[in-house]
């Protein structure tokens, strides 16, 4: 099998994209393309399809219907510079292959993640793992900014003196906030990258790793545009249907009521609101 360039990935190779006021990310390698995933799929039936348009049709059948093998075919690295508390949420993603530099070896930058005023609002009354969607008036914000960057410039400056006196580092930086910002190397399959982009792109995932999945999305986008169109389509902007919901699509279909009420109809509308 040739080794497949892609021009347009090739273009954004080592790019530093910003996100945030520091942060980054830059897609450092890539292995595979579209063509790629029809190459490995065609293994399973002979010659099939050849024109770009086939190829297209053919990555939307293999995702839409789960076969996805293909997608494993296409590996992607990206080296990501990002806050501590982005990179905790970031880890569950357990199906990659990370190197994360290390606060044992090496002396922590005094570079910490800041929100920006619009950022800052409220815990959610509904949402136990969220914030409101409005903000917090700019006084209130500036008061909070305030009290962050000052936690940070007193935890860093005690970091400082400890590593200054000759403390081990390991333990030095203890006590560093998880605003303090990371950086890794991170190589994932395109099907796994696919599933990190469907959860870390839902609007129910913090602010914060969704400007970092949107940046990703779209670096990915230059590497495999059929397979991310397939992927925008069927599991990014499409809903799963629990087996009553599927019913009372049919029953709606039929010319009958939905039947659905309470709990269950709540949640299919909040389903179908992404894709209004």
């Amino acid at each position: 099998m040739a080794h497949c360039i892609v021009d347009e990935a090739e273009k954004v190779l080592d790019a530093e994209f910003k996100v945030h006021d520091k942060g980054f990310v830059r897609l450092v390698d890539y292995l595979g393309g579209d063509a790629r995933i029809v190459q490995s799929a065609r293994v399973s039936y002979g010659d099939g399809t050849k024109t770009v348009r086939e190829d297209a049709g053919l990555i939307d059948y293999l995702l839409r219907n789960e076969h996805t093998s293909p997608f494993e075919q296409v590996v992607l690295t990206f080296h990501i510079k990002m806050p501590i508390f982005v990179a905790r949420q970031w880890i569950r993603h357990r199906t990659a292959r990370v190197n994360e530099m290390s606060g044992r070896y090496s002396v922590m930058k005094d570079e910490f993640w800041i929100p920006a005023p619009e950022a800052v609002a409220r815990q959610s009354a509904d949402n136990k793992q969220g914030r409101e969607v409005d903000p917090l008036s700019p006084d209130e914000a500036a008061r909070v900014i305030g009290l962050l960057e000052e936690g940070q410039r007193s935890a860093y400056a005690s970091y400082k003196a400890m590593v200054d006196s000759g403390l081990a580092r390991e333990l030095a930086r203890v006590n560093l906030p998880l605003s303090l910002y990371t950086e890794w190397y991170w190589q994932i399959d395109l099907h796994n990258l696919f599933r990190f982009l469907a959860l870390r792109l839902d609007a129910h995932a913090q602010r914060e790793i969704r400007d970092y999945a949107a940046v990703i999305l779209d670096m990915t986008r230059k590497v495999c545009p059929l397979a991310c169109a397939s992927f925008e389509r069927h599991l990014l902007a499409g809903v799963r249907l629990s087996a009553e919901e599927a019913s009372a699509f049919r029953r709606l279909l039929d010319g009958g009521e939905a039947g659905l009420g309470g709990r269950e109809l709540e949640r299919l509308e909040e389903k179908l609101a992404k894709v209004r």
